[in-house]
């Protein structure tokens, strides 16, 4: 599933395009995703003009001039892409917003597992989806002390943790696992005891591997793409996701004796981890 850096980088793709554009077509192919499309959507987006593109967490916002905000989650397969000359409606794409000057936006999404709803004017930092997120790890507020405070009393490994939209928003599977590295920090170690030079270690790992997957585009697993239909890049960097069995960065392991990179199931998620480093 999308995470911060690749809702981030859509959202970053797509702002050139549509800020200041104003809506003159919408094309709902279907009547739901994960969730029923919101009645009178299409009545609502034609004629409204696309203030700010933002993102929340694995939420790409949309503010129109009216103060509504359209909300959007990718899903597991989801693809947001725009430009001129798209070709061919796919079957997939289920939702179609044409522009003022001739650039289009489309939602694709094979498994249905996106949505895209509704938040009143005034709304969205109150609505269900948003209200309870944890802090961006990219802003200012965001840094060890903080993360320590979230985690303070919680009997949960810290991979659990960091998986916790509650706890800090937008990380997921991916960059969890490849911050924990980074921090040196065992992914079964209680989160509770994350606090001190750890939290803070953590918490610049954490921001560090996210700018970093944000400045390669992404990380391109399945079905993700750019907006600009690009794939991205940062998979091409993972120091131990997906990576069981094979030498972390910098290893001076006998991998024939430990047996490299390891793979767990915690919370019903692959973990990949270097025992060694990792504690």
């Amino acid at each position: 599933m999308p995470e911060l850096p690749e809702v981030e980088t859509v959202c970053r793709g797509l702002a050139p395009w549509i800020e200041g554009r104003t809506v003159t077509r919408v094309e709902q192919r279907r009547p739901d995703l994960r969730i029923p499309f919101p009645e009178g959507l299409v009545t609502r987006l034609t004629g409204r003009r696309v203030e700010r593109v933002r993102r929340r967490a694995k939420y790409a916002l949309m503010d129109l001039d009216d103060g509504t905000t359209v909300i959007w989650h990718l899903g597991m397969s989801g693809r947001m892409t725009v430009g001129r000359d798209l070709g061919p409606v796919l079957a997939h794409d289920h939702l179609i917003l044409g522009f003022d000057d001739g650039a289009e936006l489309r939602f694709n999404d094979a498994r249905r597992f996106g949505l895209v709803t509704l938040a009143e004017p005034g709304e969205a930092d109150r609505h269900p989806l948003l209200a309870g997120l944890g802090p961006e790890p990219l802003g200012n507020g965001f840094n060890g002390a903080v993360l320590a405070e979230r985690l303070r009393g919680k009997l949960c490994p810290i991979k659990a943790a960091l998986l916790d939209q509650q706890v800090v928003a937008g990380v997921g599977n991916i960059y969890a696992c490849e911050a924990l590295f980074r921090a040196r920090l065992s992914p079964t170690r209680l989160a509770a005891t994350v606090v001190g030079k750890r939290a803070e270690d953590l918490a610049a790992a954490v921001r560090a591997v996210l700018a970093e997957a944000i400045e390669a585009g992404g990380s391109s697993l399945r079905d993700y793409v750019q907006a600009s239909g690009e794939l991205g890049y940062f998979q091409h960097r993972f120091a131990v996701y997906d990576r069981e069995g094979a030498a972390c960065p910098g290893c001076t392991c006998d991998i024939a004796r430990t047996g490299g990179i390891r793979r767990i199931i915690q919370s019903n998620r692959s973990t990949f981890y270097c025992p060694r480093r990792q504690r």
